[in-house]
């Protein structure tokens, strides 16, 4: 009975594992010697071991799938979205209520990857952990609510809740993401690279795989963190709006010796295309953080982490061309990828300023 228990103490299911963040998280916990499980809708089987992830045929808006794949589990990681920001309003909140009903029926952490939409520009230009969260968006107003949800629930001893925030997320496994479908083409060599904030305008990206390594850490020590317990994550910041473009351009130059070019994001043609096309409209929504600076800093992430050697930060090449790399942008060259692993052992554990 001891050995079960301690088994479940390490179990988590991840839901949408199959996406960026949650499958980052899925693969840091699995090499942190967690037993995972992810849910998947379509599965051939009704369940398969792959990856060394234990894959479950379910689907996160079906109650009894979620609860019947969180028995056992100490944490649920709840990172599934719909995608291309397609029905929200429908499909978002009663997911969550569903990874909810299944926390509480188990006593388990819910661990949410949170995002900069809940701040309206009142929060800007730095909001800490617990600015007032007053939106301008509809996907902003959604998250508050998610996040009241789990904190409702949490207060009142149903479950433990964890929130990491981040900017706009880039690396390997980020498709949905505005450097894969905003700056540069998948597939294809960099010859353009498009800039789609203002100059002057800062804006915060995050690294997958080091959000990821911090959501494990937190989960690691989840017992010991308050039963509700936000953190914000600093990430990669662009303080003129064109660094990360420009970063681009280098790592290409490098690499390939072609000079892109840096051109303006078309915001004119999603504004045109909003009527008809209802992803533009959603991408439209967004683009206020876009024109005004927003930067959360992660002191309390950093007091938190201290203990283990701060906050994972890979250094911006290093990220930037194990993104390009991975996006089919540039070919994976062996000399580069041992490079790139030197390097990050440098920086992967060098404390962000907050």
């Amino acid at each position: 009975m001891a050995a079960m228990t301690a088994v479940a103490r390490r179990t988590a299911l991840v839901l949408g594992a199959s996406g960026g963040i949650g499958g980052a998280v899925a693969r840091a916990l699995r090499d942190a010697g967690w037993t995972v499980r992810a849910l998947k809708r379509g599965l051939a089987s009704e369940s398969e071991h792959r990856d060394g992830l234990h894959w479950l045929r379910g689907d996160a808006l079906v109650a009894d799938d979620v609860q019947r794949a969180a028995q056992g589990c100490s944490v649920i990681v709840h990172a599934v979205n719909p995608p291309g920001y397609r029905r929200w309003s429908e499909l978002v909140l009663p997911m969550l209520d569903n990874t909810i009903a299944a926390a509480k029926a188990r006593g388990a952490t819910v661990v949410l990857p949170g995002t900069v939409y809940n701040f309206g520009p009142d929060a800007m230009p730095h909001p800490t952990e617990d600015s007032p969260q007053r939106p301008v968006t509809r996907k902003g107003a959604i998250r508050v609510e998610m996040e009241r949800r789990l904190q409702e629930g949490a207060e009142r001893g149903d479950f433990r809740a964890v929130i990491l925030r981040a900017g706009d997320f880039f690396g390997p496994g980020a498709a949905n993401s505005w450097f894969s479908q905003g700056l540069v083409t998948p597939g294809k060599p960099v010859t353009r690279i498009q800039q789609a904030g203002t100059d002057g305008v800062g804006h915060q990206w995050a690294y997958l795989p080091d959000v990821a390594t911090a959501m494990a850490a937190l989960i690691e020590r989840c017992d010991r963190l308050p039963a509700f317990a936000r953190f914000h994550f600093a990430g990669h910041w662009d303080a003129d709006g064109r660094q990360m473009a420009e970063a681009i351009r280098r790592i290409v130059q490098r690499r390939t010796g072609v000079q892109a070019r840096i051109t303006r994001f078309p915001w004119w043609a999603v504004r045109l295309a909003q009527p008809v096309v209802p992803l533009f409209r959603e991408v439209a929504e967004m683009r206020y953080l876009w024109r005004e600076p927003l930067r959360m800093g992660e002191a309390r992430l950093t007091a938190e982490l201290a203990d283990i050697g701060g906050v994972p930060h890979t250094p911006l090449d290093v990220a930037i061309e194990r993104t390009l790399e991975a996006l089919g942008c540039l070919p994976a060259v062996q000399a580069s990828a041992t490079f790139n692993r030197s390097s990050a052992a440098a920086g992967v554990r060098s404390g962000h300023p907050a």
